[in-house]
């Protein structure tokens, strides 16, 4: 098993006691692709998995799902949360497990995802409708495309989970967001695979950094795949992002890649990137 640099409670004082100053965003990676953001007014937790859920459903099946690295905090632990997001509906990035007990621990939480899912983020959240935010990207323009809050402000584009998949109202299924809070502009990914006029969306935004999956997508796995490291690294420079930080890996053996693709990749294309560790915070 794979320790984070810090969890539970050194995590927790880690996390109370950053200050990323007026400028500036501190950012923690929780695993797979959950990301905390702390600005000096907000904070926005990113597509969490913070539960064996997923461990315990699949454990007596052909594709049991193998915790790789230990979990960094409960999240009934996690204080002061404004904003949740999950970027589409899968178990590993809309977690009941996990959002009850944030929701339970930040009673007005919002919590921001594809307006195609609603119905599914209301029952694994149990928030109401009033708190939960939903977004499209590329509609018929009856569905806000961004929204906002105190200190921060999310906007949502296309994710490509193999496909742009839609719902029958032609609305998408998966979504990357564009958040913008302290001064930085950070994109993050949710699961995606290079899709036509993917870079037009994000080129020109000023991406400080961008957070990108790089597990990749191999047949055998039988899940939708992701970018692979190659990939991540060539699209993270195509929108001339200020550093670029994988995510997607080391959370199940059955489904993970090494970063070292996505390393090489980026320094051959002079694309400034950081591989972070679980629990690993880093100011942007």
């Amino acid at each position: 098993m794979i320790e984070p640099v810090l969890k539970d409670e050194a995590w927790c004082a880690e996390v109370e006691t950053a200050s990323p100053g007026d400028a500036g965003v501190h950012l923690w990676w929780l695993g797979q692709m959950g990301f905390l953001l702390k600005s000096r007014r907000c904070r926005v937790l990113l597509d969490p998995y913070l539960s064996d859920s997923l461990t315990r459903k699949y454990a007596d099946t052909d594709k049991p799902h193998v915790r790789m690295t230990a979990r960094v905090v409960d999240p009934a632990r996690l204080r002061g949360i404004d904003v949740i997001t999950a970027s589409h509906a899968h178990t590993d990035h809309l977690d009941a497990e996990t959002l009850k007990p944030l929701v339970a621990a930040n009673p007005s939480v919002r919590l921001v995802c594809p307006e195609s899912i609603r119905g599914v983020a209301r029952e694994r959240s149990g928030l109401p409708d009033s708190q939960i935010v939903g977004l499209d990207a590329g509609g018929d323009g009856t569905i806000p495309s961004r929204c906002g809050g105190e200190g921060w402000e999310i906007e949502a584009v296309p994710a490509a989970h193999e496909t742009l998949e839609r719902d029958r109202a032609g609305r998408l299924l998966c979504l990357g967001y564009v958040i913008r809070c302290g001064g930085r502009v950070i994109y993050h990914a949710g699961d995606t695979i290079p899709y036509a006029g993917m870079e037009g969306w994000l080129r020109g935004r000023g991406v400080d950094a961008a957070l990108l999956p790089i597990n990749g997508r191999r047949v055998e796995r039988r899940v939708a795949g992701n970018l692979w490291g190659r990939e991540a690294a060539a699209l993270a420079r195509a929108m001339s992002a200020g550093v670029a930080i994988p995510g997607h890996f080391e959370m199940f053996a059955f489904n993970t890649e090494s970063p070292d693709e996505f390393v090489n990749e980026c320094g051959r294309l002079g694309q400034a990137c950081r591989v972070m560790r679980a629990g690993e915070g880093v100011r942007v």
